[in-house]
């Protein structure tokens, strides 16, 4: 029996990768390690700062495609799906990046914000997803991955509705993965633990509550962007086509302590 194996099989040379909120943060990390890796990049956002990404894109001459919109509207999500195929013709990798976080007492937390959370965290997710697999069943392929978190884990403090979103991530790659995975579609999530990025810099700049998560990670330090984005990437290759409905924690030993 031939043994098939090779280094391509870790190639996303020339794959098509729709990437959701990859303007800016962890988001814009994927992207960048996808571009520098030789994939086709379709990036989606919200808001006009795309400056960063198209740069960079240019410089490495990375096919890009930025759309525009906000995906908890229906028609903002068909029109991402449509330009990407309209430009590249098929998809081969969805990364459900775009997300919201919002702190609040639990006692306090109004439901216009667990709404916020929750329709971009959870349902622009689920929606989307959906609509991408479609297109990937008839293709007879595809990948789609998630970004879960640390709170799909733990319960976290002032954070509830993040947390909720972020349970679901995991149980709806769970979900997916045991109707997809006959398709030829695999379904998985990262969790990434600390990382140095603007939606951290509160915790980072409390002293007490730095020091706590820093004891509590093995590694000893906070993650850079770029510490996380090998696990997409290797997700997004053929290198991982018999995974699915993992969620891979990408946190320097932090769930070990």
């Amino acid at each position: 029996m031939d043994f098939k194996f090779n280094k391509d099989y870790f190639s996303v040379k020339d794959k098509v990768v729709i990437i959701t909120g990859a303007n800016m943060g962890l988001g814009l990390a994927y992207a960048k390690a996808l571009s520098n890796c030789g994939a086709k990049l379709v990036i989606s956002h919200f808001d006009t700062n795309t400056k960063e990404i198209e740069n960079f894109c240019a410089k490495n001459k990375t096919e890009l495609l930025l759309v525009q919109g906000d995906l908890t509207k229906e028609a903002d999500r068909n029109k991402l799906i449509e330009e990407a195929i309209k430009k590249f013709k098929h998809i081969d990798a969805l990364v459900n990046n775009a997300g919201t976080i919002i702190r609040e007492p639990i006692l306090e937390f109004s439901e216009k914000s667990w709404n916020k959370v929750i329709d971009i965290n959870m349902n622009a997710v689920w929606f989307l997803s959906q609509k991408v697999a479609q297109i990937m069943k008839k293709q007879g392929y595809g990948k789609i991955i998630n970004i879960a978190s640390m709170l799909s884990y733990q319960g976290g403090i002032l954070v509830p509705a993040y947390t909720a979103s972020k349970h679901a991530v995991a149980g709806l790659t769970k979900a997916f993965t045991t109707e997809l995975a006959k398709y030829n579609i695999q379904v998985n999530a990262i969790a990434p633990g600390y990382v140095e990025t603007a939606n951290t810099q509160a915790i980072r700049d409390d002293a007490k509550r730095n020091q706590s998560i820093l004891e509590r990670i093995p590694a000893g330090h906070w993650a850079k962007p770029e510490e996380i984005a090998g696990a997409v990437v290797f997700l997004c290759s053929k290198a991982s086509d018999y995974i699915s409905g993992a969620i891979i924690p990408v946190d320097g030993g932090f769930l070990c302590r």
